[in-house]
């Protein structure tokens, strides 16, 4: 029998192209966890002597990546979390998102800037994307752009209405995959609405860590010897206003409200303690659920928050401030090339995500993006992918705070209550990490907190020892609001001919306007 040399040929052509094809890599996918008010010094792997227990973080955080210097860039509004989650969709710095004020009027911000948002991105690129999250403070002209979304506010203490809700949701998108055979990569946006207050919690994790869901403002919770101590860095009250009048995290948080003492404090953290657990292990039956289909290995995880937040930190309760107990946020990456057990400072921005899952994807970055991909970082090529970070809180009194940090030195400035609150501090981060201010030695504190603060671990900045620290971080903060197009300047920064988007006086302005929402 003679052999057809065309068919041979064929067939040889055939193997050729289905050898290229089994050859060319998958495409990653990507799981990026977004939970609602962290501080990153709640976990182990930023504080040890934490009570919070996070067994599928640490093990995340074994295998992948840590960073010690990602941050939220901040805010203009007293809704934190909106800025927040528009610069992570968006890639675009504070100023510049569609929500800024002025930003639209002023061309700051482009039209129609969803279209280069997370979803719309992937979407384009044949990526299958998914989100489930709380409602509301966010960026929706983004969010409906996924092909699948199941949002909502899940801050109860029950598996219906708390954090397995919104894991339900990601475990039916997989069944569903699964059951298809689907194989285009996905991206799944895998948001949590705890441990943002009310922080209901379940009553076994309750129990745990000595806490209650305490609702009467009249009482208060019973005290409990197995809830959180207090942070190193507990205050009473904070040493000057905060800026923000009426604020609703300083006033009407539930269980919470204007109470700073000691039982109270420590019952909120056991409830936050109680809700971070819970998440924990929602994330767990996910990472599960994808190893069970053989995908985790392909597939990039990252964990962060969307801000911090202080809990008693400092005297404060809530997340308006730029102590790094708040400006700073967790973060953990974990997929293929990230080396395991590794840990970085990393200099990022959350607004870097987009140009880093694009980059990780092996696609175009949109024009309108203004982050850095820190994949050099993740592939342990670099440390960093900045020397300077920026950050401001302007939702109340104006100009508000601001702050700057380049390497262990950090600035921060408050401008409020129309200037009758003008402030300066100045940290040395190395030596005095957990922002120590002298109202920490007061032996009222003292005895609740049994932390015995050193001489140097003070705000430094009326020491002339720290002159030129305190000049350099000085022009570098000016230089940041210039670059970022900050509408506002502090008393003693040049003007610069700015008319910031209101003329109408701060602190009347936040008193006509009473509290602010979550």
């Amino acid at each position: 029998m003679k052999t057809n040399p065309f068919c041979f040929a064929i067939l040889a052509m055939l193997c050729v192209v289905a050898s290229a094809v089994a050859a060319e890599p998958r495409r990653p996918n990507i799981l990026f966890i977004l939970v609602d008010d962290q501080s990153p010094f709640d976990l182990k792997i930023y504080d040890p002597k934490s009570p919070l227990q996070t067994p599928v973080l640490d093990r995340l955080a074994a295998q992948g990546m840590t960073f010690d210097g990602a941050y939220h860039m901040g805010s203009f509004s007293g809704a934190v979390c909106s800025p927040s989650r528009h610069m992570i969709m968006s890639g675009r710095t504070v100023w510049h998102l569609p929500n800024a004020p002025g930003a639209m009027k002023t061309g700051l911000c482009p039209p129609e800037l969803e279209q280069n948002t997370i979803p719309a991105v992937f979407n384009r690129a044949g990526y299958a994307t998914m989100r489930t999250c709380k409602m509301g403070n966010s960026y929706e002209a983004a969010n409906k752009l996924f092909t699948v979304r199941h949002d909502a506010g899940k801050r109860g203490g029950t598996d219906e209405s708390g954090s397995a809700w919104h894991a339900e949701q990601v475990l039916t998108y997989l069944d569903e995959r699964q059951a298809g055979r689907t194989t285009d990569p996905f991206l799944i946006y895998f948001g949590f609405s705890h441990p943002h207050d009310t922080r209901d919690g379940k009553p076994e994790l309750l129990d745990k860590y000595g806490a209650v869901n305490h609702a009467d403002r009249q009482t208060l919770p019973p005290a409990n010897p197995q809830a959180p101590p207090l942070p190193r860095n507990y205050l009473p009250a904070h040493p000057f206003h905060h800026g923000h009048p009426n604020l609703r995290d300083e006033v009407a948080v539930s269980g919470v409200w204007e109470r700073r003492d000691e039982i109270t404090i420590r019952n909120e953290l056991g409830r936050e303690f109680a809700c971070c657990e819970n998440i924990d292990i929602q994330i767990g039956r996910v990472l599960k659920k994808l190893d069970a289909m053989g995908e985790l290995d392909n597939t990039y995880v990252f964990y962060t928050a969307d801000h911090g937040i202080a809990i008693g930190r400092h005297g404060l309760p809530g997340n308006h401030n730029l102590y790094d107990h708040t400006w700073r946020v967790p973060f953990i990456a974990k997929g293929p090339g990230i080396p395991p057990g590794s840990r970085v400072q990393g200099n990022i921005y959350l607004l870097d995500v987009l140009g880093t899952l694009c980059d990780l994807a092996g696609i175009p970055q949109p024009e309108t993006n203004e982050g850095l991909s820190f994949r050099p970082v993740l592939e342990g090529k670099q440390d960093t992918v900045r020397d300077v970070l920026f950050g401001v809180y302007c939702g109340g009194t104006k100009p508000g705070i601001r702050s700057v940090k380049k390497g262990d030195w950090k600035l921060i400035k408050y401008d409020v209550m129309d200037g009758q609150v003008r402030e300066t501090q100045l940290f040395n981060l190395a030596e005095n990490p957990d922002e120590l201010l002298l109202q920490h030695g007061a032996p009222d504190v003292l005895g609740l907190t049994g932390n015995r603060p050193d001489k140097h671990q003070v705000n430094l900045a009326a020491d002339p020892r720290y002159a030129e620290q305190l000049a350099e971080l000085e022009a570098l903060l000016l230089a940041e609001m210039r670059r970022l197009d900050d509408p506002y300047r502090l008393w003693n920064q040049p003007d610069d001919g700015l008319q910031p988007p209101s003329a109408e006086p701060a602190a009347k302005k936040a008193k006509k306007t009473g509290k602010t929402k979550p």
